[in-house]
C-alpha cells in the first residue's frame, strides 16, 4: 500500500486568520531602520530627560520664590460709638487674608462670622496677635458695643493690619504678592484656564494635538511657529528658559514640563503660574503675579476682583506691554472681552454675565504708586531694615514688618500733593509768563513762558503724641524720581523761627519775672546789621519792607514772620541757646549765627516734623517712628520702642502754640488756611529759596516742602506754596473718621489768658475795648492796666489795709520738676526764692513779729 503523502499548506489561503510576514529584504531594512529609531527616541529622550531633570531638582532645591518681608500698615481701630456696617468690617477682614467661617479652606489669620447684627472675630496662629477674640455688635450703622471671648466690654477693636507690599529686590524693581491655590479665588481660576489652557486639569503638562498645530504652523500657514504651550510648559518657559522660538526650546519645555508635572501637583503648579506670570509695569515697578496685579490695577485684594476685572487681568497675560491698560485702554478691553467669551464657551459663566461683563467700564485705580504702596515711605522702611537685618534676612527669612502706615491718610496726602501741585504749578507759571506788544496795526500782544524746572514736594504726617509716621510723600512722582525729598537736607527758613521764640519764653521760668519774654514783649523791626563771632556781621532784610520800621510785639513778629526782630530776639537770649534747644529735637548741623534764628541752615522735612512734637505735645520731643514691630517665623516680635524727652516746660510749648495758632488766624498762613479750613490749628510758613508749611491740629502734624532740585528759587512763598498743600491735606483728613475730632489746645495750670489792649499791649478794662487775647506764664503778667500803665493806683490807705484791686496777677512759682531754664530735674525738691520776700500785712510793717 502506498504511503500517504502530507499535503503542503497552502500560501495565504483566503479568509485564513494569520498572514505570512514577508522576508524580503526591504521590510528587513525598515524594520531595523524602525527599531534603531525607537531606541536612538529613547535615548535621546532618557538623555534629555536626566540633563533637564538636574536643572529642575537644582532650581526646586532653593524656595521656587523669595520669601521677601512684608510690609504691613497701621491696624485699623473699630471704636464703640464709630460709623461701621457689617459688611464694611467684613470687607476689611477678608482684605487683611481673614477667611469667612465655613468657606472651603481656614486661613491662618483668622476667622469672622456674621450674625444680624454682630460679627464674631477670631483671630489665627498667623494673626497679628496684637487683639483677643472679640464680638461687635452694629446697630443703625453705628458700633454699640464690643466685648472679648472672656465678657470684658473693649472701648476699641483693632482689625489686622493690612499687607501694602512686600519688600522689592533692589535689582530688578519687582513687586509680588504670593498667593496659595486656596486663596486664588474661583473667577479668576475659570478666567485663566479659559483662555490659556482649557484642559489644563485634564492633560500631563503637554497637549500634543495643540503642540503639532504649533509646529506644523510655520509650515501649513507660513505663519511663525505658534504655541501651544500649557501652563505648564510656560511655567517651565518663565522659570529655566529664555523667550527664544525654536524647536530646541520647545523641546526643553516639554521636557522641563514633564518633570514639573512628575513633582507637583496640579494645583501647586497652577498657584506657581498665577505668582509667576509678569503683568507689566506700573510705576517704576515691574508687577510679578495675580496678587500684586489685583492690588496694583484695582487697589483690591485678589478675593475682591468681580468677573470683568479677574477676565482683564488674565488677559493681560498674553500681552503685558501690548495690552496695558494705561496705555492702550481700547487693546485691553477687547482682549478681555475675548476672555469673556472663552469663559462662556466653556461653561463657566452664563449669556447674561458675559453681556453685562463685556459693556463694564475698566474702572482703574489711580496709576499713583504712592497712593497704593506708599514706595517713599517703604524705600525708608526698608533702609531702617537694612540698619538692623541683612539682605539675605529680607528677602528670604519670610519678615513681617508692621509699620505705622496709616493707608487711607496716605491717600489724603497723595490726592493732597496732587491738588495742590497743580495750583503751585500755575503760580510758577504765571511767574515765568511774560507779555510783549508788537507794534503794527493791531498791536498784537504776545504770551511767552520761560523755560524752567517744575518743583518737587515732600509732605509728613506724624501723630504728635506717639511720634508715628502716618503717611509719607517724597515727591511729584515716583515713577520718574526715587529720590526721597522727605529725607532731603534743604533751608528750612522761618519754620524754624519758633525754636527762637521757645528759647526765650524761658526766661519766664527764671529771674525777674518783670524781666521775662512774653507774647507782649516789643521787639524792634527795623533794619540793622547784627556783629557776631570774630567781627563778622549780618544785615537781614524783611519780606516785607513796611514791617522793617517800629516797634511789634513778640506775638505780632512771629504772626508775620518779622525778620530783624526775630534775630534780635535770638541775640538777647543767646544764640548758643537757641542751637542747644534746636539741636535736642533733632534738627543738626546748626551754628551759633545770626542768620540760624531765622532758618538759614539745612534740615529735612521728616526732621521737622519729628521736632515740631516739642510743641503740639506738651513739651516733650518724639523722634519720628515708622517701624512698630518686626515678627520673623519662630521667634517673638521685635517692637520699637520710641522714648520721649522733655525739652520744654508744658506751659511754654502752650505759649508758643497759641502763638503759632495766630499764623494761622491773623498772620502769614490766614489767607491759605483760613479759607477751607476752619478747625483749631497752629503752624509756620516759611521761605527761603524753597516754600515750607509745618502745622498741626491737636491730632495730626503736618510738614509740606515746596522746591527745586537745582536750588534755584521757586519764586513762590511758603504762604501760597506750601500751606494750601496743607490744608489741602487737612481739609480730606477731618473727612476720615478717626481724625475727625479736631478739638481746641487745652491750657495747663500755670497759664492765665489776659486781654490785652492793642494800643499799650497792657492789660485791657472797659476803657479800652480795642483788645486780643494773649496766654502768660502765670507770673509774666504784665503789670498795670491800659488805664493805668505804671501800674497800681491805690492811695496811702488803700495800699496800707491792702484795700482795692491790685491789677496785676498774682506770681505762681515754677513747678519743682523744672530747672529755671525749663530743663526737667529729676526728684529736685521745691525750693524757695531767696529773692522774693514775703509781702507783709499793715501790723506786720509796724510791730512785725510773726503770723
Amino acid at each position: 500500500m502506498p504511503t500517504a503523502t502530507k499535503p503542503r499548506p497552502q500560501s495565504n489561503p483566503k479568509g485564513s486568520r494569520y498572514v505570512r510576514i514577508p522576508r524580503t529584504t526591504l521590510f528587513r531594512a525598515l524594520l531595523v531602520t524602525a527599531i534603531v529609531l525607537f531606541v536612538t527616541f529613547i535615548s535621546v529622550f532618557a538623555f534629555y530627560y536626566h540633563r533637564y531633570e538636574k536643572i529642575v531638582d537644582e532650581r526646586i532645591s532653593r524656595p521656587i520664590f523669595n520669601d521677601s518681608a512684608q510690609i504691613y500698615a497701621a491696624p485699623e481701630l473699630v471704636r464703640v460709638g464709630d460709623r461701621w456696617t457689617l459688611d464694611g468690617i467684613a470687607n476689611e477682614l477678608r482684605t487683611a487674608g481673614f477667611s469667612a467661617a465655613g468657606n472651603r479652606g481656614t486661613s491662618g489669620r483668622g476667622t469672622f462670622a456674621r450674625s444680624r447684627s454682630s460679627i464674631e472675630i477670631k483671630p489665627g496662629p498667623d494673626s497679628y496677635g496684637g487683639a483677643p477674640r472679640a464680638s461687635i455688635r452694629i446697630e443703625n450703622g453705628q458700633v454699640r458695643t464690643i466685648k472679648s471671648d472672656s465678657g470684658d466690654k473693649l472701648t476699641a477693636y483693632p482689625l489686622e493690619p493690612k499687607l501694602v507690599t512686600g519688600l522689592f529686590d533692589a535689582r530688578d524693581r519687582s513687586k509680588r504678592r504670593l498667593l496659595k491655590y486656596e486663596e486664588i479665588p474661583k473667577v479668576v481660576q475659570n478666567a485663566v484656564i479659559a483662555i490659556e489652557d482649557r484642559r489644563f486639569f485634564e492633560h500631563g503638562g503637554i497637549n500634543y494635538v495643540r503642540l503639532v498645530e504649533g509646529v506644523l504652523a510655520p509650515l501649513l500657514h507660513h505663519r511663525r511657529m505658534q504655541g501651544g504651550s500649557t501652563l505648564t510648559m510656560q511655567m517651565a518657559r518663565s522659570f529655566f528658559l529664555s523667550n527664544e522660538r525654536s524647536v530646541h526650546r520647545k523641546l526643553a519645555e516639554i521636557m522641563i514640563a514633564l518633570q514639573l508635572e512628575h513633582r507637583f501637583t496640579k494645583p501647586e503648579i497652577f498657584a506657581m503660574y498665577v505668582n509667576q506670570v509678569d503683568m507689566g509695569q506700573r510705576g517704576s515697578f515691574d508687577i510679578r503675579g495675580f496678587g500684586e496685579a489685583a492690588q496694583s490695577y484695582f487697589g483690591k485684594d485678589i478675593s475682591q476682583l468681580n468677573l470683568p476685572e479677574a477676565a482683564m487681568l488674565a488677559g493681560l497675560v498674553n500681552g503685558p506691554s501690548y495690552y496695558s491698560p494705561d496705555r492702550h485702554p481700547d487693546r485691553i478691553v477687547a482682549r478681555r472681552n475675548l476672555v469673556l467669551r472663552a469663559m462662556f464657551d466653556n461653561g463657566f459663566i452664563t449669556r447674561e454675565q458675559l453681556a453685562s461683563a463685556q459693556v463694564a467700564s475698566l474702572r482703574l485705580a489711580p496709576p499713583s504708586a504712592e497712593a497704593n504702596g506708599a514706595p517713599y515711605f517703604m524705600d525708608l522702611v526698608r533702609d531702617q531694615l537694612l540698619s538692623k537685618y541683612s539682605e539675605s534676612d529680607l528677602n528670604n527669612g519670610g519678615m513681617r514688618v508692621y509699620t505705622s502706615l496709616d493707608p487711607e491718610l496716605q491717600k489724603a496726602a497723595v490726592q493732597a500733593v496732587e491738588a495742590g501741585l497743580s495750583q503751585v504749578d500755575a503760580a510758577i507759571r504765571q511767574t515765568r509768563t511774560r507779555k510783549t506788544v508788537v507794534r503794527g496795526k493791531k498791536g498784537r500782544v504776545e504770551t511767552t513762558v520761560a523755560d524752567g524746572p517744575m518743583p518737587q514736594v515732600a509732605l509728613v504726617v506724624v501723630d504728635p503724641h506717639t511720634g508715628k509716621v502716618l503717611a509719607l510723600s517724597g515727591g511729584r512722582n515716583y515713577g520718574l524720581s526715587q529720590l526721597n525729598h522727605a529725607v532731603a537736607k534743604r533751608p528750612t527758613g522761618s519754620i524754624f523761627k519758633p525754636f527762637v521764640y521757645a528759647t526765650a519764653l524761658n526766661t519766664g521760668l527764671q529771674g525777674d519775672p518783670a524781666d521775662a519774654f512774653t507774647e507782649a514783649t516789643m521787639v524792634d523791626a527795623s533794619q540793622g546789621t547784627f556783629t557776631y563771632g570774630n567781627g563778622q556781621t549780618y544785615s537781614p532784610r524783611n519780606f516785607d519792607a513796611s514791617e522793617g520800621t517800629g516797634m511789634v510785639t513778640a506775638r505780632e513778629a512771629l504772626a508775620h514772620s518779622v525778620n530783624t526782630a526775630t534775630v534780635r530776639i535770638a541775640e538777647m537770649v543767646g544764640y548758643d541757646k537757641v542751637v542747644d534747644l534746636a539741636k535736642a529735637a533733632g534738627i543738626q548741623g546748626l551754628q551759633p549765627t545770626p542768620a540760624m534764628a531765622i532758618g538759614s541752615y539745612d534740615s529735612t522735612p521728616l526732621a521737622m516734623a519729628g521736632a515740631y512734637t516739642v510743641f503740639a505735645n506738651g513739651g516733650v520731643y518724639l523722634p519720628p517712628q515708622l517701624i512698630d514691630s518686626v515678627k520673623l517665623p519662630d521667634s517673638d516680635s521685635d517692637k520699637s520702642e520710641v522714648s520721649g524727652r522733655t525739652l520744654l516746660d508744658p506751659r511754654v510749648a502752650f505759649i508758643v502754640t497759641d502763638m503759632l495758632e495766630a499764623v494761622i488766624n491773623e498772620g502769614t498762613a490766614r489767607g491759605a488756611v483760613r479759607s477751607r479750613f476752619n478747625r483749631p490749628a497752629a503752624g509756620k510758613t516759611g521761605t527761603s529759596h524753597d516754600a515750607w508749611f509745618a502745622g498741626y491740629t491737636t491730632n495730626l502734624l503736618c510738614v509740606v516742602w515746596v522746591g527745586n532740585d537745582d536750588y534755584s528759587d521757586i519764586k513762590v512763598t511758603g504762604a501760597k506754596a506750601a500751606a494750601p498743600i496743607w490744608t489741602e491735606f487737612m481739609v480730606r483728613a477731618q473727612q476720615l473718621q478717626r481724625y475727625r475730632s479736631m478739638g481746641t489746645f487745652q491750657a495747663p495750670d500755670g497759664v492765665t489768658l489776659i486781654r490785652l489792649d492793642k494800643g499799650t499791649n497792657l492789660p485791657a478794662t472797659s476803657a479800652c475795648p480795642d483788645d486780643y487775647q494773649a496766654y502768660f506764664l502765670a507770673n509774666t503778667v504784665p503789670p498795670g492796666t491800659c488805664e493805668h500803665p505804671e501800674g497800681q493806683s491805690r492811695n496811702f490807705f488803700q495800699k496800707m489795709f491792702g484795700l482795692g484791686k491790685d491789677h496785676r496777677i498774682a506770681p505762681e512759682p515754677p513747678p519743682s520738676e523744672y530747672s529755671p531754664d525749663g530743663a526737667p530735674i529729676a526728684g529736685q525738691p521745691d525750693q524757695p526764692n531767696p529773692d522774693q520776700k514775703p509781702k507783709k500785712g499793715f501790723w506786720k510793717r509796724i510791730f512785725g513779729g510773726r503770723k
